[in-house]
C-alpha cells in the first residue's frame, strides 16, 4: 500500500483459465461437447442448431450486467419474488409488537438478524466495559470504537503521508495478529440537528442580552443549522469465531474468554490509531453507546432528542437517557428491489469499483458531501487481511491465469496489451511484497444515502451515484440486496463483506 495511491489491487476472483472460474468453464465445456461430436460426425445441421445455443449459454453464464452474469440475475430475481411472496422482505420489530421480553437483546432485521450482545469484562486503565458483538450467522466477534481525526483536507503533504503509511500499517498489525477477519471503517455525515448548540445556549443566555444579538444569534441559527452536518466515524474490528476458538479457552472460554482475547486485539488496533493513523480519541463503545449508534444509523432523526435528553439529564434532569438494545433497530423495514425503507427513512447503497488507475488517499471525500440539507450520507471500507497461505495461493493462481493467456495469445499471433503487461507486472510486484512480508489485504468500499421516505429516493440515489463518479470510481447500485448493503455502509457492526464473491 502506497501512502499516496493505492493500485496494487487485484479481482476478487481470478479465473482459472483466461478469466473463467472453474464452474463457468465447466459448464461451457460440457454446453460444447454436442458441437464437438457434431463436427466429429460431419452433422453439420446439428453444428448450426447447437452453436447458437452454446453462444446463448456462454453468454448467459460469462458476460457480465451490471455486475452479474444474466444467469446470476435470474437466479436472484427469483430469490427476491419468493421472499416477497412468503413475507421475508418485511421486518417488524418485537418492541412494537410489544412482545418484547428481554430489553437488552438485539431485535434488527435482514442480515443482522443473528445479532446479540454482550457486556465484555473490564477493558484498561478505566475499567469500561466495551460491548462485544457476536454475529451467531456469520460466527464472528467484533468491537466497535468511536474515533476522532482531525482529517487529511488541511494536513501537509508530509503529514498526509505519514497518515497513509499509518493506515498500511494498521492493517499490517492487523495481518501480524492472525485474528482479525475485517477491519470496518465508517464514517457518517449527519445533518445537523442543533441539540448541542440549544442546549448551550440554554445555558448561557442572559436575560440582560441586547435585542439585537439575540435576533441576529436566532436568525444564524435558523439559517445556518438546516444547511451544517456533522461527522461521525466507527472503526469494527471484527474476528472469526475459527481464528479466536482455541486462544478463548486458553483465556477461560465462554463470552469472558473471547473478551479478553479481543482485548489484546483492542490493544494494538487502539496504538494503530492513535499513533502514526493519527486519531485524536479512541472510545470502545459499550451496549448503550452501541445502541445509540445502531439507532441513529436507522433513524438520523432521533440523534437530537437523544442528545436532548443526555444533555438535560447531566443537568440533573429526572429523565431516561438512551435507546435499549431491543429497540435499537427499526420498528418497520421493507426491502425493495432498488432501495430500502426502514421507519420514515428510505435509503439507496451503491458499492464502489476500485478504478484501474489506483486510488489516491482521500479521493472519497466528495462521496460524503450531501447535495442537500437533510440528507445523510454513509461510507464504510472494509479492509480484510488475507492468511499467507491463501493470499499465496491467490497470487499463483492469478499468475498460472496470466501466463496461461499470454502464452495463447502469443500462439495466435495477438499483441500484449498495455493493460495485460501492467497486469503481468502487477502480479510480479505482489509476489515479491508477499515473500518480502507484506500483507494482501482484501478492500471493499459500500456508500449510502439516506432520506426521508417521502422524498424522491431514486434522485437522490443518482446524485451518489454521480458524486462516486466525480470522486473518479464506479458506482454499482445493490440491487436486490439494498437491505444487506444497508447494513453493511450505514450500521458499524462489521456485517457485509462476504467470504468470497457470490457468499456472504
Amino acid at each position: 500500500m502506497n501512502a499516496v495511491r493505492y493500485g496494487d489491487y487485484s479481482r476478487d476472483v481470478s479465473g482459472w483459465f483466461l478469466g473463467m472460474t472453474g464452474a463457468q468453464l465447466a459448464v461451457v465445456t460440457l454446453t460444447g461437447l454436442p458441437a464437438l461430436l457434431a463436427l466429429n460426425a460431419q452433422a453439420w445441421v446439428l453444428i448450426a442448431i447447437w452453436l447458437p445455443v452454446w453462444a446463448l449459454v456462454a453468454a448467459v453464464v460469462l458476460v457480465p450486467i451490471r455486475g452479474r452474469a444474466a444467469g446470476r440475475w435470474f437466479g436472484d430475481l427469483c430469490l427476491h419474488a419468493i421472499g416477497g411472496a412468503m413475507g421475508w422482505t418485511v421486518f417488524g420489530s418485537r418492541a412494537a409488537a410489544g412482545t418484547a421480553e428481554d430489553l437488552s437483546e438485539a431485535d434488527l432485521p435482514g442480515v443482522l438478524a443473528g445479532i446479540r450482545t454482550h457486556d465484555g469484562p473490564p477493558y484498561g486503565q478505566l475499567f469500561t466495559r466495551p460491548v462485544i458483538v457476536q454475529n451467531s450467522a456469520a460466527r464472528t466477534w467484533a468491537a466497535v470504537a468511536r474515533i476522532d481525526h482531525p482529517g487529511i483536507g488541511l494536513a501537509e503533504p508530509d503529514e498526509r503521508d505519514r497518515m497513509g503509511a499509518g493506515l498500511a500499517e494498521l492493517c499490517e498489525i492487523a495481518a501480524r495478529t492472525e485474528l482479525v477477519d475485517t477491519l470496518a471503517m465508517q464514517v457518517r455525515t449527519v445533518p445537523d440537528d442543533g441539540a448541542e448548540r440549544a442546549a448551550w445556549e440554554q445555558a448561557h443566555t442572559r436575560a440582560d442580552a441586547a435585542p439585537l444579538a439575540a435576533r441576529v444569534n436566532a436568525l444564524l441559527g435558523a439559517t445556518l443549522t438546516p444547511a451544517a452536518v456533522r461527522t461521525e466515524a466507527f472503526v469494527t474490528v471484527v474476528v472469526g469465531e475459527s481464528r479466536i476458538g482455541r486462544a478463548a479457552k486458553e483465556s477461560g472460554g465462554g463470552v469472558d474468554g473471547r473478551a479478553r482475547v479481543l482485548h489484546g486485539v483492542m490493544t494494538e488496533v487502539e496504538s494503530a490509531l492513535r499513533g502514526p493513523v493519527g486519531c485524536t480519541a479512541v472510545t470502545w463503545l459499550d451496549s448503550a453507546a452501541l445502541a445509540a449508534a445502531v439507532r441513529t444509523g436507522f433513524a438520523p432523526g432521533d440523534r437530537g432528542q437523544l442528545i436532548a435528553a443526555g444533555l438535560a439529564a447531566a443537568n440533573g434532569a429526572q429523565l431516561a437517557t438512551g435507546v435499549p438494545m431491543a429497540a435499537a433497530g427499526p420498528t418497520q423495514a421493507r426491502a425493495e428491489a432498488r432501495h430500502y425503507v426502514h421507519d420514515a427513512w428510505a435509503s439507496v447503497t451503491d458499492t464502489i469499483l476500485l478504478p484501474d488507475s489506483g486510488a489516491v488517499l482521500g479521493a472519497l471525500a466528495p462521496v460524503l458531501v450531501p447535495t442537500t440539507a437533510g440528507e445523510r450520507r454513509c461510507l464504510t471500507v472494509f479492509l480484510a487481511p488475507l492468511p499467507l497461505d491463501r493470499a499465496t495461493r491467490l497470487v499463483g493462481r492469478e499468475d498460472m491465469s496470466a501466463t496461461t493467456g499470454n502464452e495463447l495469445r502469443a500462439r495466435m499471433g495477438f499483441r500484449q496489451r498495455a493493460r495485460q503487461r501492467r497486469d503481468t507486472e502487477r502480479i510480479g510486484t505482489a509476489d515479491e511484497k508477499l515473500a518480502a512480508g507484506r500483507a494482501l489485504v482484501r478492500p471493499a468500499v459500500a456508500a449510502c444515502v439516506t432520506v426521508p421516505a417521502t422524498w424522491p429516493v431514486d434522485e437522490h440515489g443518482r446524485r451518489l451515484a454521480a458524486s462516486i463518479r466525480a470522486a473518479g470510481f464506479v458506482p454499482l447500485r445493490l440491487d436486490l440486496a439494498q437491505d444487506s448493503g444497508f447494513a453493511a455502509a450505514a450500521i458499524p457492526l462489521g456485517v457485509g463483506l462476504p467470504d468470497r464473491r457470490g457468499r456472504r
